[in-house]
């Protein structure tokens, strides 16, 4: 899966945010999302299967657990793609701020 595709999925995007910098746990992540999305732990650690499949995250053991966090090396390729568009995306905001500022 594409790395943007995984972050398609609301649930992923609030992952990816929640594990920061730190490693954290499936589990840990689901005490803090399970509620908002009413998942679980099993959901849970599929969705962080799917990011890490992508590449956006890495996972190591401890003990019985995964403990999961980023893998900044795929957000930097990430934004250099996102680099390329940069340009376009600027001078077409800019354009729709001189459009909006006109008056009516």
């Amino acid at each position: 899966m594409h790395s943007l595709q995984a972050l398609g999925d609301p649930v992923r995007r609030v992952l990816v945010a929640q594990i920061g910098g730190d490693a954290i746990s499936a589990g840990e992540l689901a005490a803090r999302t399970g509620e908002e999305f009413g998942i679980g732990v099993s959901a849970v650690s599929q969705h962080l299967a799917v990011l890490k499949a992508a590449g956006q995250t890495k996972a190591r053991r401890r003990g019985r657990e995964r403990l999961y966090r980023f893998n900044p090396e795929m957000f930097r390729a990430v934004q250099t793609w996102l680099d390329v568009y940069r340009p376009y995306w600027s001078a077409a905001m800019n354009h729709l701020g001189e459009e909006l500022d006109c008056e009516i």
